[in-house]
């Protein structure tokens, strides 16, 4: 998980870490969690944007001759598959992070205003099935927005493999691999492992180098 090189720490180490800037720290805790929310909905619209595009780029490569369509219909899905992957990544990334924040706030706020994110209040349980009924469709449900843009980006996922089992010739002994498909799909493969092995967060520690310019005024003649 990449945590070889960080040191951790007793909830007593986490409490003086913060000493008496609790305060201020759970403000910026709730500051960057809210900012990590906007950040969440901002991905969602961009990955849609691609990703409607390129099932629009699906659907067109459909009016192409045989061989034409064929080779858009395989790159497309591929394409449809690494971005829909991505988002897929990308939201669970999101969730890591706004965890990370909504923690800090619950370990914070205890001591500056009271266990107010802890405690949750809910309506009273539904008595009888009318009241069940009416609760189903109007009435609110602990369900995780999150969670469920995953499981759509998972499902758009699935959806362009199965597009893109489609899209490729049926096979044959006799006909030779193409290797252009061969190609391109190793490709998306490739970039959707890189995405669960290079595109994790660095979780140990940091050395940095630092360099200071030597700035004067010219004095002139």
């Amino acid at each position: 998980m990449g945590m070889e090189t960080s040191d951790r720490i007793s909830q007593a180490q986490y409490y003086a870490a913060f000493g008496d800037k609790r305060e201020k720290a759970l403000e910026h805790a709730l500051d960057i969690r809210k900012f990590e929310i906007e950040l969440y909905w901002k991905r969602a619209t961009y990955f849609w944007a691609f990703i409607g595009a390129t099932f629009a780029g699906y659907g067109a490569a459909q009016a192409f001759s045989v061989a034409a369509r064929t080779d858009l219909s395989v790159l497309v899905s591929c394409l449809g598959v690494v971005f829909s992957f991505g988002w897929f990544c990308v939201n669970k990334g999101s969730k890591h992070w706004q965890e990370n924040w909504e923690n800090h706030v619950d370990m914070l706020e205890d001591g500056v205003a009271g266990p107010l994110y802890k405690i949750i209040l809910e309506r009273p349980e539904a008595a009888g099935l009318r009241q069940h009924a009416v609760g189903f469709i109007t009435g609110p449900s602990a369900l995780s927005v999150s969670k469920i843009n995953q499981i759509i980006s998972l499902f758009v996922t699935v959806l362009w493999l199965f597009l893109l089992y489609g899209a490729l010739p049926h096979f044959s002994g006799r006909a030779p691999i193409n290797w252009e498909y061969v190609g391109i799909i190793g490709a998306a493969f490739a970039a959707c492992c890189g995405f669960l092995t290079l595109g994790r967060t660095h979780q140990g520690s940091y050395r940095h180098l630092a360099f200071k310019r030597q700035t004067e005024i010219d004095p002139g003649k």
